[in-house]
């Protein structure tokens, strides 16, 4: 007599694997106090926008179109139209000197600090000995306000007790020669020159920083490939591990461009931006806060300085989105 032994059933593909729990699948509800949190931390930071930045900066333009000394009430707002923004262009004589210099500081960190800020990462990148140490040193500048930049290179520029000119007058005395010191502050001719220096001090360090983060997040992969292909480590930088890095470069050239745009600080500290130092920054203040008074004016300016700074600004977004699509 043979017994036959049941043969189980196979498994429902369609059973659910695993013990069940009542509820699973249900989308968990978000409490009230959830929901507080969560409006708050959204509406709080967006008002705080709104109210030190876009409110600002719309009154900014609208005004730009008006004549207003900032005595009275709004009634006394007179509207002139295109006017300010004719003016400017035409009868204001330190708009396009503004204008040179604003280029020449841009040209100067974009062809001279930002380079000089990427070539000190690529060498701390190198784990080199007392990498840590020269980091410090070299990011402790931006840390540092403009005005304070200012000041301390006033040590150094000082006509009379400057570091600069004692050392000069140093060497002009043992090798024989008469040397008068330059006033590199007050000479127009060269004060330019000088604050840039000051402000390529600070620049390269912060582009030293984002560079070195940079070059931290590359695939080493990459850098071993071009290495078995044979590639030296110029060729190497500059044909696989620069290109890697084109969000750091976009935020770099608008970081750049921002940078000699709102350049302010150290100018007015130096000569509140005359005799050689016409920056937009400093032409703006002057209009708003001198004694002019002319608010219409100077938000002609500022103005001027926003649509600048936008279009750089405009052109990394759209960039961005494109790359997150």
């Amino acid at each position: 007599m043979s017994t036959t032994t049941p043969v189980p059933a196979a498994p429902d593909r369609d059973a659910p694997l695993g013990p069940t729990t009542p509820g699973a699948g249900r989308r968990r509800r978000v409490s009230g106090t959830d929901r507080l949190v969560v409006t708050l931390m959204v509406l709080v930071p967006t008002l705080f926008v709104l109210a030190l930045v876009w409110l600002p900066a719309l009154a900014s333009i609208a005004l730009s179109f008006a004549r207003w000394t900032g005595v009275g009430g709004l009634d006394t707002i007179e509207w002139v139209g295109t006017e300010n923004y004719v003016n400017v262009f035409t009868n204001y004589p330190p708009f396009w000197p503004a204008i040179q210099h604003n280029l020449i500081w841009l040209a100067f960190l974009f062809f001279v600090a930002t380079p000089l800020g990427m070539f000190l990462a690529v060498l701390l990148d190198k784990e080199l000995r007392g990498s840590r140490f020269y980091q410090t040193s070299f990011y402790l500048p931006v840390i540092l306000s403009l005005a304070l930049t200012g000041f301390i290179w006033q040590l150094m520029y000082s006509r009379d007790q400057g570091f600069i000119n004692e050392v000069m007058g140093y060497f002009a005395d043992w090798f024989g020669f008469t040397y008068t010191p330059i006033d590199w502050y007050g000479d127009p001719s060269v004060n330019l020159w000088a604050v840039l220096v000051a402000s390529g001090w600070q620049h390269a360090g912060y582009i030293m920083l984002l560079y070195l983060a940079g070059l931290k997040a590359v695939d080493p992969v990459l850098r071993e490939a071009a290495k078995v292909d044979g590639a030296s480590e110029t060729r190497t930088f500059f044909s696989v591990i620069f290109p890697v890095m084109r969000p750091i470069n976009l935020i770099v050239l608008v970081i750049t461009v921002i940078e000699a745009l709102r350049a302010f600080d150290i100018v007015w500290v130096i000569n509140k931006g005359r005799n050689g130092l016409e920056i937009i920054a400093a032409l703006v203040t002057q209009n708003i806060v001198g004694e002019a008074s002319r608010i219409g004016f100077g938000s002609a300016l500022a103005t001027i300085m926003l649509l600048i700074s936008s279009v750089f600004v405009v052109i990394y977004l759209r960039t961005v989105m494109k790359e997150g699509r």
